[in-house]
């Protein structure tokens, strides 16, 4: 059966509040189905209200709090949610619904890149907004307390009730779809509400990344590797250089030199804030290295070609014009934080507590996630503590292939991996109705991205496995 169907895009959102931050211990890496390739390739896309001649905007009115039953709890803001019915075969012959839930990011940029529903037949973090304001929204922890992974599914549930009833497609099975943190929420949404999504695609959804299921060098180990395999003399100039830095930076003028070999925006005051931005730059560049261009190769080739100088931190800096392009200045620019990573800060200081730390084998220096510091900083940001065993005590994880194998079903976990993330996924069939898909050489989330004429054999051979399971639901 063809992916004819009707597309259901929502996301749940609590926005915007440019918050003093206390520096957190660790910045875990954002979750993102689009990542780099909206932020550097459509840049116009990041903000904004997304138009699309296939797609129908409407507004629901969603409660505030699904868990309680204080007089507040029954506050209501209007909830956005996206239609495009153009391939749905109809409530008549009961076709199918997919829903599509979003990561941690504007549906507006995620669009530019997500194709795999229309290429066979889209998320949310910006219009929906409870107490008038992204301003009040975000003005506390008492009303951030709203903002979760539970309430979001709630949400989700209400609205695909809704949907149905007002399309009288009553008998119209739900395929729930989501990738990254999307992804997590739509496998924990076919655990959480079986009698409304009869099954869930979820692409390179890390939901064993809690407590001790993942080893906490997972992430950063396969980032390493990625380098490795690409060239092993980019690699080590890499795990070279953090000492270079290091160095440079405890003489008397060490710091202006590293503003000037970098072409900082602004003076670096120390030299974090350069490791930190290099140590983003490869997470970034591993997370989507997405062929044909693959850019791991181009800030490696950046690095061992040579062409800013010999020595090591010029070798480095080399890579980051490689990677960014001829530009006024590269490290430490002044912006405005983005209503995504004000969003995802308080998620990762609330629930989404993966410790995701750094061991002794890798090109990057040890940096062991601390969980008591963790916590510390989160309270000096919000007042309330990080809850770091939630998300395993409501929707499970450990034992998982034990657990689902009594209970679940109908879930294809999707995985590339040389993305860091794949670590923490699903990476083994758990029966005949939970599988896992997984590619050698894919990077985050590429399975859901648009088809294109150059994707390799590897890939369009995953997508066509993971339509063969779904059609196995169906």
């Amino acid at each position: 059966m063809m992916f004819q169907r009707l597309f259901l895009l929502h996301f749940f959102s609590l926005l915007s509040l440019t918050i003093a931050t206390a520096k957190l211990l660790h910045t875990i890496p954002r979750l993102s189905p689009t990542g780099p390739r909206v932020w550097r390739d459509h840049p116009d896309q990041i903000s904004g209200e997304f138009v699309g001649e296939d797609f129908e905007t409407f507004f629901y009115n969603q409660t505030l709090d699904h868990f309680n039953y204080r007089p507040e709890s029954y506050d209501t803001f209007s909830q956005r949610y996206l239609i495009n019915s153009k391939y749905w075969g109809g409530a008549n012959v009961s076709a199918p619904v997919l829903v599509f839930l979003g990561a941690e990011a504007p549906i507006d940029g995620d669009l530019a890149a997500v194709g795999f529903l229309s290429d066979n037949a889209v998320q949310y973090y910006g219009k929906s907004i409870p107490f008038g304001s992204r301003e009040e929204a975000f003005k506390d922890a008492s009303k951030l307390g709203y903002f979760n992974s539970a309430q979001a599914l709630a949400d989700y549930a209400a609205i695909i009730i809704h949907i149905k009833e007002k399309l009288k497609a009553k008998y119209s099975p739900v395929i729930v779809i989501g990738a990254s943190y999307g992804g997590m929420l739509a496998s924990w949404f076919r655990l959480k509400y079986p009698h409304i999504a009869l099954g869930a695609l979820a692409s390179s959804a890390p939901i064993l990344y809690f407590d001790d299921i993942t080893p906490q060098d997972g992430y950063f180990s396969i980032v390493s590797r990625v380098f490795r395999e690409a060239s092993g003399t980019c690699y080590q100039t890499i795990k070279n250089s953090w000492a270079e830095i290091d160095e440079l930076a405890s003489k008397s003028n060490g710091l202006s030199m590293l503003s000037e070999k970098f072409k900082t925006c602004n003076p670096l005051t120390d030299a974090s804030k350069l490791k930190d931005h290099l140590n983003s730059m490869y997470a970034h560049v591993a997370q989507y290295n997405d062929p044909p261009t693959y850019p791991v190769n181009k800030v490696c080739a950046g690095i061992d070609g040579g062409g800013f100088g010999d020595d090591i931190l010029s070798r480095i800096f080399g890579g980051l014009v490689a990677y960014n392009g001829n530009l006024s200045c590269y490290v430490n620019a002044h912006t405005d934080e983005s209503e995504t990573t004000v969003g995802w800060r308080w998620q990762e200081c609330s629930e989404q507590a993966m410790p995701i730390g750094i061991g002794n084998n890798s090109m990057f220096p040890p940096d062991p996630f601390d969980l008591e510091d963790f916590i510390e900083n989160c309270k000096s940001l919000y007042g309330v503590p990080t809850r770091p065993h939630w998300v395993t005590t409501y929707y499970g994880g450990h034992s998982i292939k034990l657990i689902l194998q009594r209970f679940g079903s109908n879930i294809i976990f999707s995985n590339g991996l040389r993305d860091p993330y794949s670590s923490g996924g699903v990476l083994e069939n758990i029966s005949d109705t939970i599988v896992a898909v997984s590619t050698v050489n894919g990077s985050h989330c590429l399975d859901i991205l648009f088809a294109k004429e150059t994707d390799p054999e590897w890939l369009v051979a995953q997508r066509k496995i993971e339509i063969k399971d779904y059609e196995r639901m169906d």
